[in-house]
């Protein structure tokens, strides 16, 4: 499961001519800190005044996310939550915010049509295989084995009516590092828009969330980062979303072998696969966490569930022997 990953930049084509009608339209910039990376905003509007407001808004918005979902934050609520796990005593259900448990229904929905390549209690070996990459050395059997012990997405119960969790295994640890950057930039885009700024677009740390196309545009001109192919387009997008993930800069080598950053629930450690997945989605929640399913998944399994969630079209590149193979899906409606 790709909840370690950087996402892999997905860049608005600078070049010096759009640099220079950007100049005349006033394309505003916006970034800060948030999420261990940088978030950026950039909104076609003259009124730099009260971009100002809604970006500071925005971003505190992004702020109040990240105290939702970090796992490196022990007052977070994804991090009281793994926390009960230790002291929950006859299985109790813990009460969360009805904000917290949509996203959790969200993702368990998700991590059933994928039979579990999709798992947000992958924690456990997100950590395990984070020291591993550090020391490039593989982890041992007994530490791999203790912690797929403490993963599987069916020890999330959630409660049929309430607002309440139990995670009936001990040690668990959730990990929405493939969720979280993509609902972050659905909910500073609606902040934007309360304020009127449609013509803007969020960058999540490479994750994008855009919203109507630059005045006298018909959309913001985008390029896929990360791994190159000759027929991989430029994209011109608007009121939609696009996330990467992939291991193209970031992989470690062990006994010779190539391991991702990104992990496979079911072994607990990093896929040995060089690929890379761009999806366009109807929102940066469902982009993201669908990128990082795909990543698993594969094109042929990823096809049936990508068109469950809609989504409008998904780019995979795979590398073997050198060669790079592009395989696309576009949304049959």
């Amino acid at each position: 499961m790709a909840s370690l990953h950087l996402k892999l930049r997905i860049i608005i084509l600078l070049l010096p001519l759009f640099l220079l009608r950007a100049k005349e339209n006033q394309y505003l910039t916006f970034s800060e800190k948030c999420m261990g990376t940088e978030f950026k905003i950039i909104i076609d509007d003259a009124n730099e005044s009260l971009c100002k407001l809604a970006t500071n808004q925005a971003f505190e918005e992004a702020h109040r996310l990240d105290l939702m979902f970090s796992d490196y934050l022990s007052n977070s609520e994804a991090s009281t939550l793994s926390a009960s796990s230790y002291t929950n005593q006859g299985n109790q259900f813990q009460e969360v915010s009805s904000e917290f448990f949509k996203i959790l229904k969200f993702c368990q929905s998700l991590s059933v049509k994928t039979n579990g390549k999709f798992d947000i209690s992958v924690g456990p070996a997100s950590r395990l295989w984070r020291i591993a990459r550090f020391r490039k050395t593989m982890p041992k059997a007994s530490k791999i084995a203790n912690a797929l012990s403490r993963i599987g997405y069916n020890k999330i119960i959630l409660h049929p009516v309430e607002s309440k969790v139990c995670l009936n295994q001990e040690g668990m640890l959730l990990d929405f590092g493939s969720i979280a950057k993509g609902y972050a930039g659905d909910q500073m885009l609606l902040i934007l828009k309360k304020h009127g700024l449609i013509h803007s677009l969020i960058d999540t740390g490479g994750d994008l969330v855009i919203g109507q196309a630059p005045r006298g545009k018909t959309g913001w001109r985008v390029e896929i980062g990360g791994d190159k192919h000759p027929e991989l387009p430029t994209l011109n997008l608007s009121n939609c979303a696009v996330a990467t993930s992939g291991d193209i800069e970031q992989f470690v080598t062990i006994h010779g072998k190539i391991y991702s950053h990104i992990i496979d629930p079911s072994s607990g450690i990093g896929i040995n696969e060089r690929k890379q997945v761009t999806v366009i989605g109807e929102s940066g929640m469902v982009a993201d966490s669908m990128a990082s399913a795909a990543l698993i998944c594969g094109p042929n399994y990823s096809e049936k569930i990508l068109a469950q969630y809609e989504i409008e079209s998904a780019f995979f590149i795979t590398q073997q022997n050198g060669f790079k193979k592009l395989d696309q899906y576009k949304c049959k409606r």
